[in-house]
């Protein structure tokens, strides 16, 4: 099928003298408008569903930062028992769902895409990571 379409396509050229078409550059993968709307519409639930998420979730619990600095304080004036714990591995776990969350919409192929380094929660991360 796929290749019938392509060779009507290339004999409509033909006859028309499209001579805009560049051997290769083929059009199979755009979306036809209806596809696009469809996408759009898809795209915006997820978004607004990824809003509701936390909702119902106390400020200290759904920001990074917050969470962090719980655990900054807690290696400050307990070391030893911050150490046994081995919050080191249990904190990319922690933090992987809220990331996440602040990632649904990102695309870095878009031009106007923050930089991952750019994020409030990379910063957060790497602040942590850097505290003494």
């Amino acid at each position: 099928f796929v290749t019938k379409c392509r060779t009507c396509r290339r004999e409509l050229r033909e006859r028309s003298g499209d001579a805009d078409h560049h051997e290769g550059m083929s059009s199979d993968d755009e979306l036809t408008p209806a596809e696009v709307t469809e996408f759009q519409k898809s795209k915006d639930n997820v978004l607004e569903d990824s809003r509701k998420i936390f909702e119902d979730v106390h400020a200290d619990f759904c920001d990074i930062r917050k969470i962090l600095l719980k655990f900054q304080e807690w290696k400050e004036k307990f070391p030893e028992t911050y150490c046994d714990a081995y919050i080191s591995f249990c904190l990319p776990k922690l933090l992987n769902p809220l990331i996440r969350a602040q990632l649904v919409n990102w695309n870095p192929l878009e031009q106007n895409s923050t930089e991952l380094e750019e994020m409030p929660w990379f910063r957060a991360i790497e602040e942590f990571s850097d505290a003494k």
